[in-house]
């Protein structure tokens, strides 16, 4: 995978990455992902930071399916956990998730296999 996107993959068919922008998402799509999920609460560290809208319009421009699923990034309750587990097995692989720096992300993803 040829890219300039800090990408780190956790399986065959997910990967995690830091905080994603608009610009981004025709990148990720031509890549081969199918869909994209951001775990970063809008304005989490003021408002230089894309927000969740901004990144769905251009993700669903570029062809992706995409969803919000925002958590901290000290604690991710069992229902988010939860909730996570269901998109891995209803959104089409392969997945891009995405926090502010992708430890949550990566947290969830764990988590989510237990």
């Amino acid at each position: 995978m040829n890219t300039s996107l800090p990408l780190r993959a956790v399986s065959p068919q997910v990967c995690v990455a830091p905080q994603m922008t608009p610009e981004s998402m025709a990148e990720v799509a031509s890549l081969g992902f199918r869909s994209v999920v951001n775990n970063r609460p809008d304005f989490e560290h003021g408002p230089d930071q894309p927000t969740n809208a901004a990144i769905e319009t251009a993700a669903r421009a570029a062809g992706l399916e995409y969803r919000f699923l925002p958590v901290d990034g000290g604690y991710q309750s069992p229902e988010q956990i939860a909730a996570f587990a269901q998109l891995m097995r209803e959104l089409p692989m392969p997945m891009l998730v995405f926090c502010r720096s992708g430890a949550r992300s990566t947290r969830l993803f764990n988590a989510a296999q237990g």
